[in-house]
Formats: structure tokens, sequence, C-alpha cells
């Protein structure tokens, strides 16, 4: 079959973007072709993919989205596909890769009601109704279970439509035999003092991800453990404001920022703890990263797969609401206590073992191969 893919902005380093990745190679391993539309593409691209940048310019996002949407439309009218997979809200979908939250809900929760007045609301409403009617038949790829029933509630979509996919985490985030050598190296070029205690906190983002509450956290550990740990910030986006905020809280020497990496995993091996105190996330899927690589975790409840982090039982998860005293303290506790960071480790480790963490794009797969046309 001739499948098109269908997302605003492709870059290697964003999790909805690597999800879609590997679900296309998946596809086209399977023998079907691969056509990608977008407005931007920013990487290599694959051996076989038909990559489509859309040309329209537009003041705002919503303009430009419904720009795109007709361009993508009339170019599927002149060589028709046979379906089409969409990572972002819009209509038309044949399959839609659920990987954002119910905007609805959050637009009648956390927005003034004047905010359903504007252009902006109408049109994101519009898109998500699009997607989740009980009028349409799009076929829907869950990757949480907790934005399921806000989706059901605001639109009465029926229960069928959705596909609860397990995670996806990619194999070479698992720890391998030689992970302590990996370890030994990164530490020697990050903290080669035996006693550096490093942090690392991965995530395009940093104002959801909760970049914020973790220099906050830092500068108020007490003076000798600060002086002896550093943050290590990877991700792609602006930093200049938190540079900005370590350097006013007297941590500016001791946060690094790496931008968007390819050697994430040995981050994963050779840090002390993940740091993920994150605003919103539907998922956390860096989590789960840390989990396979046996990197013990602090975060917090609002991460859809922050659940797998206590079944594991290898690191802290922070309540709601989020107390910014609280989590320095558990931050605190976690850094300095060895015995129970080893132990994390060790049972993070069996459970990414036992647990399927792992088949995500291949059920994902099956489900957009076997949608009717």
């Amino acid at each position: 079959m001739q499948l098109a893919f269908v997302l605003y902005k492709y870059f290697p380093y964003g999790g909805l973007q690597r999800d879609f990745m590997r679900i296309a190679q998946i596809c086209q391993a399977r023998g079907h072709a691969i056509r990608v539309y977008t407005l931007i593409w920013e990487g290599p691209v694959p051996e076989g993919f038909d990559v489509r940048v859309a040309p329209v310019r537009a003041f705002s996002n919503h303009r430009r989205n419904e720009k795109f949407t007709a361009w993508v439309q009339a170019d599927m009218a002149r060589e028709p596909v046979d379906r089409v997979v969409g990572f972002n809200k819009m209509p038309g979908l044949d399959v839609y890769y659920a990987a954002d939250p119910c905007f609805e809900d959050k637009a009648q929760t956390l927005r003034s009601p004047i905010y359903r007045y504007w252009g902006r609301y109408r049109h994101f409403s519009d898109y998500e109704r699009a997607v989740f009617s009980p009028s349409v038949q799009t076929e829907i790829l869950m990757i949480s279970e907790v934005q399921k029933p806000l989706f059901m509630r605001h639109y009465r979509t029926p229960a069928e439509r959705f596909h609860v996919l397990p995670p996806g985490i990619s194999p070479d985030r698992r720890a391998p035999a030689d992970a302590p050598r990996i370890r030994s190296e990164l530490r020697s070029e990050f903290a080669p003092r035996h006693t550096d205690r490093l942090l690392v906190q991965i995530g395009s983002g940093f104002k959801t991800k909760g970049l914020d509450r973790s220099i906050r956290a830092l500068a108020a550990l007490p003076t000798a453990l600060r002086k002896r740990t550093r943050l290590l910030v990877i991700g792609q986006d602006d930093a200049q404001p938190f540079i900005r905020q370590a350097r006013e809280a007297g941590v500016g020497e001791q946060v690094r920022f790496l931008g968007g990496r390819d050697d994430v995993p040995r981050f994963l091996l050779g840090a002390d703890l993940l740091i993920h105190p994150a605003y919103n996330e539907n998922t956390g899927t860096v989590l789960l990263e840390a989990l396979v690589a046996g990197l013990p975790v602090l975060t917090t409840d609002v991460c859809g797969y922050a659940h797998y982090i206590e079944e594991a039982d290898c690191g802290r998860v922070m309540p709601s609401p989020f107390s910014q005293a609280q989590f320095n303290q558990t931050l605190e506790r976690m850094l300095e206590d060895d015995e129970a960071r080893a132990r994390w480790h060790d049972q993070a480790l069996e459970f990414a073992d036992r647990a399927d963490l792992y088949s995500l794009p291949e059920r994902a797969a099956d489900v957009i191969l076997r949608v009717p046309s």
C-alpha cells in the first residue's frame, strides 16, 4: 500500500518524531511505500521515504496549519494514497497517533471562558473534533490510558476506536554488557571526582518538562552537596531563560546545556539520577528509557508513564499538587542515599527484563495496516 504520514515538524530529537520514524520504518519493512507530509524536516531522509515539505507560510500557527491541511489534501487528490496516518490532530485521517493531550479539556479547565472566543481556540477545537467525533471513522492509537476518558467525555468517541499501545522503548536504550565502561568514560568527562553527583534532564520543551523546577531544586541543596552536583540538560529548545535562572540562583556553573544529541544512551548509563519534574506529560518516554538503562528516576505523577517507575520501584514519583519544597527534599535524599540508588538500579533492570516496554511501533503498524480503506 501507499501510506501517507502527516506531521507538522520532524526533527531527530523529539519523542513524537522518533515514534513516527520507527512506526514508518516498520511499515516500510513490511513492504509498504512511505510518503511523508510536513512543514519542516530536519535531519537525513531515510532511504525510500518520499518526503514532501509543504511550501506554506502564515502569521499564526493555526492559519499555517489550515493552509498546510489544504495543501496536503490537494496533493493527495493528485496522487492518492491508501492510508493517512496523522501525528497531529487534523481532518481526513484514517489513523491518529495520540501523542498530545485533550485540547478541549485543557481549554475548559485551565483557560478563561473568553479564550473560547479566539480564532486559535476554534481552530484547535475543530481539528480535535475532526479526529474524535462519533461521526468520523478515525482509529486512535493511544499511548497513555490517562487521556482516553477525557476524549470520550468531551466527544463521546466510541470506545472501540481506541487502541491502547504498550510503550515503545528503543532496544538501544537498554543497558549493554559494557555499561560500566561507558559509565566510567562519561563520568570522567562530566563528573571527574568520585564524589560528584550527576543529574540529567532530557527532553525538548524545557518549560513543559519543568526545567525551572530542577534548577530551583539544585540551588536548594545543602552547600556541600550542591557544590558537587551537576545538572546536564539535553534537548532542543531556547536555553537562555534557564541560563539566566541558573545564574541568578547561583548555580550557573553547575548547569550545562548540551543541545539535542544522538548519544543519549551513554548519559542514561553515566548519570546518578534522571530528573523530570514535568508540568504535564502525556507519557514521558524518557522515564522508561532511564528505567531500561538502570538509571533511578525522580519525576511527577502527571506523566503518563510515571506509574512504571512506581511498579518497578526504581525511584520516586512526586504527587500532585506539586510542592517545590517536597521536591527539593526528595532530590537531596536521593542524591545522599547511595544504597537506595544501587537498589533502584537493580530493580529497574529486573523490571526491564520482564515487562513489555518495547513493542509500540509493531503494535501501531498492526493497526495502521489493518484499517479498512
